[in-house]
């Protein structure tokens, strides 16, 4: 019998990782990397933190001016890969969440993906090749939280364009998959614990205490709990998955 063959090997493929700076982003800019692959990375931040894994740019995909230069950048580039990682958290009930906040998060996690989403799709189609495009959602996307309605929401939109983007691209072999990662132990989670402490009582550090313990497996992930699954949607193993969103949650989510 021959030698299995290991596909998840992205040498030769071009991966842009957005809101690399940190978590997830960080982890899947440095496992993609390690699996051969030439990585661009964009944050708001003036400076890259991740060593030598990646080509970066600042962008702020809130505005205009980032979204025009990171998609001058993706087609510039035609990167094989993106993994859409950069978003906001924020809480607040509906009686509390202003619009203020929905823009800010609407802003980021739904159309700026949507933009970054659009632009690598037509890079890939305009250079005639095959990619593979991850989005990030997220456990919030499954089901409303009474103190997260406008986060929850934009997760949930998430979901929905990966399928829409999914079926439109699928002519063209271009795959389009989300993961939807539970509690994973990033720097993120110091904001979220303080303001969960805040809206509901807590003491700090007893929020992601609780999340932590109640996951089935018994603990938060790790950002690299995602990023290896990302590897995975990145590379050639998974050339038959397209639509799809997959959780990384330990098993908090359950459909």
């Amino acid at each position: 019998m021959s030698d299995p063959v290991i596909y998840e090997d992205l040498r030769g493929k071009t991966c842009l990782v957005t809101g690399a700076n940190g978590g997830i982003g960080m982890a899947t800019a440095a496992q993609f990397a390690a699996c051969g692959a030439r990585v661009l990375a964009t944050d708001i931040g003036p400076d890259w933190l991740g060593g030598s894994t990646a080509i970066y740019k600042q962008v702020d995909l809130l505005n205009e001016t980032g979204l025009a230069e990171i998609s001058d950048w993706i087609a510039e580039e035609t990167p094989d890969v993106l993994f859409n990682n950069a978003a906001l958290f924020d809480m607040g009930s509906v009686l509390e969440a202003d619009l203020v906040q929905f823009d800010r998060l609407f802003g980021l996690n739904v159309r700026a993906m949507y933009a970054v989403l659009q632009a690598s799709a037509n890079a890939l189609i305009a250079a005639g090749k095959h990619g593979s495009l991850i989005n990030m959602a997220s456990q919030a996307g499954h089901r409303g939280e009474a103190l997260v309605a406008h986060y929850c929401a934009t997760k949930a939109a998430v979901i929905s364009y990966t399928q829409s983007a999914a079926l439109a691209l699928a002519p063209h072999h271009i795959r389009v998959n989300a993961l939807s990662p539970g509690v994973i132990d990033t720097p993120m989670w110091k904001t979220v614990d303080a303001l969960f402490a805040k809206f509901e009582g807590k003491e700090i550090g007893q929020k992601k205490r609780e999340v932590g313990e109640a996951v089935p497996l018994g603990y938060m992930g790790a950002p690299d709990d995602v990023a290896r699954v990302a590897v995975f949607l990145a590379s050639d193993q998974s050339n038959y998955i397209t639509a799809q969103t997959l959780s990384v949650d330990g098993g908090n989510v359950l459909r």
